[in-house]
């Protein structure tokens, strides 16, 4: 069942921050995850606008998802980011219809 990485994201330092985007491509693809959206025109619906970019990323299970997120090299690559290029919410969701009521 595919699952889905979903990424808000506030950029402080352009420079930095391309550093992460750059490695970030190449890490996805070896997990076997799909970029859906990245970036490109949104509208905040409802909710605070702190966030200014927006990514969407399947893959085909979640457990490849968190092994993407968690591996080495992703990590490596965050760390860019994390030193205070920008910041991150990151989210990972299976798909389907699991509502418990």
């Amino acid at each position: 069942m595919p699952a889905y990485w979903i990424a808000r994201s506030r950029i402080t330092d352009p420079v930095e921050y391309k550093k992460y985007t750059d490695r970030v491509p190449g890490i996805i693809q070896r997990y076997g995850g799909k970029v859906m959206a990245r970036g490109g025109k949104y509208r905040i619906m409802e909710g605070p606008e702190k966030f200014h970019r927006f990514v969407v990323i399947e893959f085909p299970t979640f457990e490849a998802a968190t092994s993407c997120f968690e591996s080495p090299e992703y990590v490596e690559a965050a760390a860019f980011r994390r030193a205070g290029a920008g910041e991150v919410e990151n989210v990972i969701v299976e798909s389907g219809d699991a509502t418990v009521v």
